[in-house]
């Protein structure tokens, strides 16, 4: 009965070598690779990867036995501990979410649940914009107090829907103009009336929260309410001070500030905004500079 070739010193050595190779690649998280031009010419074989590929786990959702209790995140609320949206001078990319029930907002993927997103905002479907992404996460823009306010959703089951818009709306205060885009094409930029130094129209990103039409109203067939809000009025008209954008009936309040904060659009934009054809969405995002 043979015996089994026992490996000799230097085959024990290479090994070692080869060994701890594969342990640093496991340690670093990189990739060794050989050129795909220069094969193993001692060995005569084709070159060979080693490397590991790193996943990023998915953060669990924390389960939420109840959401009552919670603040609402709405447009007449206030949620203290909502994070603040770090990148305020960035339009968001046009991705959107609706929550088909009520969901849970999480401070951070994983964290503590802080409020809850209803399904609707006075009167239309909740549709907020995405910020940013992670795996089983979407950060969201929210239209509670303060401004600025996010939150992050869970993805990890079907309580969102998904949709995206090209459409745009950039604000310039100081310009007093206000100019839509579609498909990164400019649709339409007019002359509108902004909030005075006494009440200035709010900066930052934020959203079309709802489309509303209010027969008590005769300034504007259509009312647009913001994800944003007064910093001058906790609140205004029995409402919780809430930024929109809106039709004015004269013309003389376009092209300088005569608001209380609220943005005045033209016939022609408004037109624009609620054309049967192709109006623009609620979730629209919007930059006020």
């Amino acid at each position: 009965m043979s015996e089994t070739p026992q490996p000799t010193a230097n085959r024990l050595r290479v090994l070692a070598l080869w060994l701890a190779g594969i342990a640093l690649v496991g340690t670093a998280g990189v990739l060794l690779a050989p050129s795909p031009t220069a094969p193993d010419t001692a060995r005569g074989a084709d070159p060979v990867e080693l490397g590991v590929e790193l996943h990023v786990p998915v953060v669990a959702a924390r389960a939420v036995p109840t959401l009552t209790g919670l603040p609402e995140a709405s447009t007449f609320s206030t949620i203290p501990g909502a994070p603040q949206d770090a990148m305020t001078e960035e339009i968001p990319d046009g991705q959107l979410v609706h929550p088909t029930e009520p969901v849970p907002v999480f401070d951070q993927p994983g964290g503590a649940a802080i409020a809850v997103l209803p399904t609707t905002q006075l009167g239309s479907d909740t549709w907020v914009p995405v910020i940013e992404e992670e795996p089983g996460w979407v950060q969201v823009l929210l239209p509670s107090r303060p401004n600025g306010s996010t939150g992050w959703l869970s993805t990890q089951d079907t309580t969102l829907d998904h949709r995206s818009t090209t459409d745009q709306i950039v604000i310039d205060r100081a310009a007093f103009r206000l100019t839509l885009y579609r498909d990164h094409q400019q649709i339409g930029t007019w002359s509108v009336g902004v909030g005075t130094a006494a009440a200035p129209t709010p900066t930052g990103r934020t959203f079309i929260l709802a489309s509303m039409t209010d027969a008590k109203q005769k300034f504007s067939s259509v009312i647009f309410p913001l994800g944003i809000h007064s910093a001058t009025f906790t609140t205004y008209g029995g409402g919780p001070g809430t930024t929109g954008i809106h039709g004015w009936p004269t013309t003389d309040v376009f092209g300088r500030p005569s608001s209380d904060g609220c943005i005045r659009i033209p016939a022609e934009a408004l037109a624009t905004f609620t054309n049967p054809a192709d109006p623009v969405p609620i979730g629209t995002p919007v930059l006020i500079r």
